[in-house]
């Protein structure tokens, strides 16, 4: 079987160049492409010296419908209204994407959804192998704790993070929601200032903190009278978050057409 080709919209950036890493390092898999937007610096430049290693024999172009022309699953952690767009090409052309984005909005989640009517496609908000089980256990525990236990989501990032609450913040209280089968709208308090009132029963709250160098760290709290359940997870870096989006377009590679999640790489939706 021939190695699955990997495209990595925005190679340039952060998470770009450590997915080429990740790519190089993993089996079965090789970098067949990567993009930049028009007017990069980087445009022209080998994919392999970005990341740090040797020349690959592959530049940054910018032109992304070639870019999933030319592999068979294409990496996005880019910006919301890009990832839609790329959205659109993945469901023209049919190639595999797998998007990791944050910050977007309803609106924009459903217009990638609707791409996977055309073409594998794979959204989710964290790739970490961690925090995908992280969100499997918070909904296991609010369906079995009541509405006695208060339920916090606590984050942490870095000082360039432009979201708040951070996509994986969201996911863990839409989990916990699903647990206690509310939608996270209708309970959700993610701004606290001034003089608040006692906490709502059944509210699911947030605090954002922001600050050095932090990858990433996610706490949800379930407090009772008498007791915390808290259940947590720290990236001490984020090569993983570039390896499990590695591990999810080997997985992704192949599929027939549809929407899918980290649930489904992990094989917990039975």
């Amino acid at each position: 079987m021939n190695d699955c080709r990997i495209g990595i919209l925005g190679c340039a950036g952060r998470m770009g160049r450590m997915l080429i890493k990740a790519a190089t390092e993993a089996e079965s898999c090789v970098v067949g492409g990567g993009t930049e937007p028009e007017g990069s610096t980087f445009l022209g430049r080998d994919l392999g010296e970005l990341a740090g290693l040797g020349p690959l024999g592959v530049s940054a172009g910018k032109d992304a419908a070639a870019l999933f022309a030319a592999c068979d699953v294409v990496i996005d952690f880019t910006a919301p209204a890009a990832s839609v767009a790329h959205a659109g090409l993945a469901a023209e052309s049919g190639t595999a994407l797998l998007i990791g984005t944050t910050g977007l909005d309803a609106g924009q989640i459903a217009a990638i959804r609707a791409a996977g009517g055309k073409a594998p496609v794979l959204f989710a908000a964290n790739m970490s192998l961690g925090v995908n089980l992280l969100l499997e256990v918070v909904e296991q525990v609010a369906a079995a704790l009541n509405d006695d236990y208060d339920i916090e989501v606590l984050e942490m990032h870095h000082r360039h993070k432009v979201d708040a609450p951070s996509g994986t913040a969201l996911a863990l209280g839409k989990a916990a929601a699903a647990g206690r089968g509310v939608d996270l709208d209708a309970v959700a308090d993610k701004v606290r200032d001034g003089i608040t009132g006692a906490r709502k029963r059944g509210d699911i709250g947030f605090a954002t903190l922001r600050g050095g160098d932090v990858p990433g760290e996610h706490s949800v709290i379930f407090a009772a009278d008498g007791e915390r359940v808290i259940l947590s997870h720290k990236a001490s870096n984020r090569d993983v978050f570039a390896r499990g989006a590695i591990t999810a377009a080997l997985w992704l590679n192949g599929k027939p057409a549809g929407f899918y999640s980290m649930k489904d790489v992990l094989g917990l939706k039975g």
